[in-house]
């Protein structure tokens, strides 16, 4: 590892980031190096700004994974470099919202039955879909994260490195003891098969979702962020309010989570189109009996 790389993680560790945006801001530099076969410290705003055109034009990167590079660039060369060259001005892109895939329950189902020989498949899918955790919060969990007498999963430096409990389901208990039974985990619930003492990489989890989606005659994409948002607008079907929702998905702002009033299928069907308040008004007035 060269200085300058171990300069900038400690510069992000003194701020308490967390493991995740430590490993995406040093691995976007990196690229940004590599793209250029130079040393970053050699390069200026302008060639930063090349490299996001390359990453929209080129790459078809996702607006996200712009906007991390963006944010990683900015703080190596104002915060570890202390430079000012305009870095600033590197335009953030607001992305189109768009709605988040959501599964039915019976697509669930089918999911879960063609992982159910799979031990630790089954209880990476169960636990995403069960509990609502992002990819990296799931494959970050330990044995000790998970409290039986209380029923709740503790959840260890979520996104902004905070922590949070979510509800430990009673039947995500069941499936996770089987699992802790049959493959016995020690540091990590889901460690990497050649090396178990570091946990999952979240690829491999994105392959294995992936997987069992087109097992289960899943024709749309499937990640590991869709059992997330499945988890979410199930629960609000089944009446939990947003503020809860809010809560146990680690949302800092409630509008996000506002998101799945717009796909919750309960939502939509119990909304009255004004053709059908019209029509209905217009038959209610020629029942009327007439007027004496």
């Amino acid at each position: 590892m060269t200085p300058l790389r171990q300069r900038m993680i400690h510069d992000m560790q003194l701020r308490n980031f967390s493991p995740h945006t430590v490993e995406a801001y040093v691995h976007a530099v990196a690229q940004l190096a590599r793209h250029f076969h130079r040393s970053p410290e050699q390069l200026d705003a302008e060639s930063a700004r090349q490299y996001l055109l390359h990453l929209v034009q080129d790459q078809h990167a996702s607006w996200s994974r712009y906007n991390q590079a963006r944010c990683a660039f900015l703080f190596f060369y104002r915060v570890t470099l202390g430079r000012d060259e305009q870095f600033e001005k590197l335009p953030f892109a607001k992305p189109r919202k768009r709605l988040p895939t959501v599964l039915s329950a019976d697509e669930v189902r089918r999911l879960l039955d063609v992982v159910a020989h799979q031990p630790r498949h089954r209880a990476l899918l169960m636990v995403l879909y069960g509990a609502g955790l992002r990819i990296s919060e799931a494959l970050n969990l330990q044995p000790r994260d998970f409290d039986s007498q209380r029923m709740f999963i503790h959840v260890r430096g979520g996104k902004g490195n905070k922590d949070r409990l979510v509800q430990l389901s009673p039947n995500l208990l069941d499936v996770l003891r089987g699992y802790w039974r049959e493959c016995r985990p020690r540091t990590w619930m889901f460690p990497q098969n050649a090396d178990p003492g570091r946990p999952m990489d979240s690829g491999t989890a994105h392959r294995i979702v992936a997987r069992a989606a087109r097992r289960a005659g899943i024709t749309r994409r499937v990640s590991p962020h869709t059992l997330r948002h499945t988890y979410a607008t199930h629960l609000l079907e089944a009446g939990v309010d947003l503020l809860t929702i809010q809560r146990m998905l680690g949302h800092q702002n409630l509008k996000t989570t506002a998101i799945y009033t717009h796909v919750s299928e309960a939502h939509l069907r119990a909304v009255k189109s004004p053709l059908d308040l019209l029509y209905a008004k217009l038959a209610n007035e020629a029942n009327k009996p007439p007027v004496s």
